[in-house]
């Protein structure tokens, strides 16, 4: 019998633009198809999607972020989990691989690189948030 998302927990996500470049990071062990990701993980008992967001990209990259607003919800097509979208802004600290038994890995992605780190796209809400958060830094070039 196939999972459904109700047997998955749900899982957000923080999409953070800094300096014109989006943060993404590199799990040391894939779920399914995704070798880059948005930093993120499950929604703990009682937290909102933004709370989540906010404290997963701290516990994985060190990063001190707030949360702007949410992009959207969806069931990931490749891994079958409800997903918040969440934009969220830098506060404090540097980004780095905080968490290194979750992690490998942490980038700063330019808009013309997401291709390369997100091949088969991105939620569209997230896109066009990029799209608009990210026109600066590709006009500046």
């Amino acid at each position: 019998m196939a999972e459904t998302i109700i047997d998955k927990p749900a899982v957000s996500v923080a999409v953070i633009v800094a300096a014109g470049k989006l943060l993404m990071i590199r799990r040391r062990e894939r779920e399914n198809d995704l070798p880059w990701a948005l930093p993120g993980g499950k929604l703990e008992a009682g937290e909102s999607p933004e709370q989540a967001a906010v404290r997963e990209t701290e516990e994985e990259t060190g990063l001190t972020v707030e949360a702007v607003k949410v992009l959207g919800d969806r069931v990931h097509p490749n891994t079958g989990r409800l997903m918040h979208y969440v934009a969220c802004a830098p506060i404090s600290g540097e980004a780095h691989v905080a968490d290194e038994e979750e992690l490998a890995e942490v980038a700063w992605v330019a808009h013309s690189e997401i291709p390369e780190y997100v091949p088969y796209g991105l939620f569209e809400p997230v896109q066009e948030y990029l799209d608009a958060a990210m026109a600066g830094a590709r006009e500046a070039r």
